[in-house]
Parts: structure tokens; sequence; C-alpha cells
């Protein structure tokens, strides 16, 4: 058997051919491609760093190097470029004052082909520049963040309240059936084929004197264009952007009050002073966001758990959009950049104690409320969330709902659903 197979086996100068070629790869691979590239660790041949990195806990690894290499460094995705922004204030350099140089959005191939360059999430160009200032216009016109959107998450948060008086162990596992609603963004196909049919209901009911929503002012805007082979109001890009806004909206923010719910189970002194701030300011009345300004310590803790849960580590990947010098590095054109939004989180410079769950962060030595530009979990520049100013709407309005009515505790023994299920 090994006569058979000797002959099969590559002479020696074949090995040591593929050998030298290796070595020259990986000499080559860790040879600065420009004098000036950011540093990081040297790449393998073919592997990149992939070796050196938790896949897992990627975030995680890259804080590690941050360490190393500094606030912007290198690292090779096989024989992928990836430069990697860290620190607060080098995100929001790259983000805000080199905003058009960092501005457009790496679309990988799976993304490509889910959403064909539509929508304003996974997409660049001037389709993408025409969906994002449409989408904050029209957002903002129908009310996002606004007394009009506030009414309805007080209704939604009715129906919450009214859900847990009727089966009250349902705080037990709160979390549980808060993640279940991400499963309606499972299958994109399905997905859009739903937007589609809720989009034709719509279309079927349109009047132009009478603007319901962000889907009615879309479909007037393309009727209005129908005769421009080149607009970007086009069923696609609706479907897409509906969709996007959709995902974006939901599961960030289901995330983020888990995590709430969590850490208040968590550290039930902090949940006792929200909740006394709660019941001396607002007594039995609905939360509302105009008493937000006299809750500091509640808004003071409702930041802090979007900081401690960190539930978006990464932005989304950015490429540069054109070659440019950036903190004395050379990046070049097409590069994927990864700003690390947890090393901003969690900034030793910015922090005081950036690994605890610790409200003071937003509390001056009055007890006032105070912003802190190193909070960024909504990102920063052009491509921040679309929906900022809804989602923090909607997490002040939740979170004291459930504070107000409903203690977070943590159960003291296994619990085991009743028979019926929910």
């Amino acid at each position: 058997m090994l006569e058979g197979l000797l002959p099969q086996m590559p002479p020696p100068l074949t090995l040591l051919g593929v050998v030298l070629v290796l070595v020259l790869l990986y000499l080559l691979s860790s040879t600065p491609g420009h004098g000036n590239d950011p540093p990081g660790p040297r790449p393998l041949p073919l592997l990149g760093n992939l070796l050196h990195l938790d896949l897992k806990w990627f975030h995680l690894s890259l804080s590690e190097l941050s360490k190393k290499y500094g606030s912007v460094f290198t690292v090779h995705l096989g024989p992928k470029k990836v430069v990697v922004l860290a620190g607060h204030k080098t995100i929001k350099q790259a983000l805000v004052n080199y905003a058009e140089e960092f501005g457009d959005r790496e679309v990988e191939p799976i993304f490509s082909e889910m959403v064909k360059g539509h929508g304003v999430l996974f997409s660049n160009g001037d389709s993408w520049k025409e969906m994002r200032r449409f989408s904050l216009t029209n957002l903002r016109d129908f009310g996002m963040g606004k007394r009009g959107s506030e009414e309805m998450i007080i209704e939604e948060s009715r129906h919450l309240m009214e859900l847990y008086n009727m089966f009250p162990w349902l705080r037990w596992f709160c979390g549980r059936w808060l993640v279940n609603r991400t499963q309606v963004f499972k299958d994109n196909d399905e997905n859009i084929e739903e937007i589609e049919r809720l989009v034709q209901g719509l279309k079927e009911t349109l009047n132009p004197q009478d603007l319901r929503g962000f889907v009615d002012s879309f479909l007037v805007r393309q009727q209005e264009e129908s005769d421009q082979p080149d607009s970007h109001f086009h069923n696609n890009n609706l479907n897409y952007t509906v969709g996007n806004l959709f995902a974006a909206g939901t599961d960030t923010t289901g995330t983020t009050l888990r995590w709430g719910m969590l850490l208040m189970a968590k550290y039930p002194h902090i949940q006792d002073q929200v909740q006394e701030e709660l019941s001396r300011v607002i007594g039995d009345r609905e939360p509302r966001m105009e008493y937000r300004k006299n809750l500091p310590y509640t808004d003071a803790v409702i930041h802090e758990i979007q900081r401690v849960a960190n539930i978006g580590p990464m932005s989304i990947p950015h490429t540069t959009s054109c070659d440019v010098t950036f903190q004395g590095y050379f990046i070049k054109k097409g590069t994927t950049v990864i700003p690390l939004l947890m090393s901003a989180l969690q900034d030793e410079e910015e922090w005081e104690t950036p690994h605890s769950f610790n409200p003071g962060h937003f509390l001056d030595e009055k007890g006032c409320f105070i912003k802190k530009d190193a909070f960024m979990p909504f990102s920063a520049g052009r491509r921040a969330c679309l929906g900022e100013s809804l989602a923090r709407m909607e997490l002040f309005l939740f979170l004291t709902f459930l504070l107000q009515m409903v203690p977070c505790v943590v159960h003291p023994h296994p619990f085991t659903p009743p028979p019926w299920g929910v």
C-alpha cells in the first residue's frame, strides 16, 4: 500500500517550492504597502490574523489588540485588510470630522446578494443618500420622538402591563418572552413578502391628501417621479427601507429592555432609588416624556443600562470612500473600517468606573443629569442610527412603566411555567 502511495507524493523540490512560496507570501503580507500604514499584528499567509482572534468574542479580541497597537490599527481577516478605530476621541474624529472619507458602508457579499443595494442600512451612493434624507425628514414629520409617537408608545406600554397583570408569573422569564419577537426577521424573503403585502394594502387605500405615515409619503413621491427612469423611489427601495427600519428599531430596543430588567434585578438598591424617584415625581400618573427632566436619576440609570449593555459593540463596518491620511496613518480607498463602539463606552479616560454599573457616570455633584460625549451607542456621523430619538423615547417610557408597576427580581428557585403556556 505504501509503495502505491509513494509515487503520488510530491518530490522534495516541489515541497521546497511550496514552502518558499508560503514564506514569500508571509513576508509580503507583513510588509507595509505604504510607509505609514496603521500598525497591527503580523498576518499569516492566506489566514491573516484569524489565529490571533477569538471569532466568538471578536470585539473583545479587538479591544485587547487596541491596548497594544493604539487607537488606529490593522488586522487581517484572511487576506482582507481591516482598519479598527478604538476610543471615543478617535471614533468621533473619524465619523464626524472625516465623515465623507469614512462614510461609505462595507457591504459583505451575503448582504449584497440579500438587499441588492437597496434600503438605508447596506447601501451606498446616491440611492443611500436619497433614502436616508427622505427617511429622516418623514420620520420627523410623522412625530418620531415627539408627542404623536409618545401616545403610541404609551398605548403599547399599557398593553404590556395588562399582559403582566393577567399573567404575573411572566416576570420570571420576561427576557425569554421578549426575545421571541426577533424571530419575525429570521427569514429575509418572508420578511420582504410580508412587507410587500402590507404596502399593497396601504397603496389600495392611499389618499394623497391625508398621509398616514412613511409608506404613504413614499408612495406619493414615487407617483410624482414615475416618469423619471433614474428615480430612487421604486418598490425595492421602499420594501428594504421599511424592513431596515423595522429590524433596527425592534431588535435593539427589545434587547436593551431585557438588559435593563436584568440589571435592575441584579442591583435592587439602584432599582429602589429609581422607584422612589418615580413615586415622588410621577406618583400614580403614567410616565410621560415631559417628566424626564425631573427624573435625573432614572434618566442616568437608563443611559447607564445602554452603556453597560453594549448591545452593539462594533458599528456595522464602514469603508473608506477615498485615500485618506488619518492621525498620521495612510488608509487606502476601499479599506474596511470597524469603529469599535464598545471602546468608547468603556473608555477609561472618559468613565470613572468603565467596567461597573454606575449611574453616577451621568450625574454631577448636585445629582443633575449630564450628557457625556463618549456615550455613543447609536454610533455617530452620517451613518448614525436613524431612529435614535424614537429609541430614546421608547426606552424611557417602557422602562419607567415597567419599574413603576413591576419590580424586577431574581427568582430564588427554578421556575416552570404553567402547562397551558402563553
